[in-house]
């Protein structure tokens, strides 16, 4: 039996080029999809972070102003 990776290489030479890429779009899209998840568990951790809400209000505190593209 084959490992799942050397399948996923195998189903990819069997498939002309285009569709090759899009197998490897997909799976770049699970791997964000997996990294998006991970982030949501972090930001979603209780614990205090003092650096965080110091940064935090000192941005807003700082306010903003509407993006110039000259000074870009």
């Amino acid at each position: 039996m084959r490992s799942a990776t050397q399948e996923l290489i195998w189903i990819c030479e069997q498939l002309p080029e285009d569709e090759r890429a899009e197998v490897a779009d997909f799976a770049r899209f699970l791997l964000a999809k997996h990294e998006d998840d991970a982030w949501e568990v972090a930001i979603a951790d209780p614990r205090p972070r003092p650096k965080l809400d110091q940064f935090a209000r000192g941005a807003l505190a700082e306010g903003s102003e509407s993006l110039d593209p000259d000074k870009l």
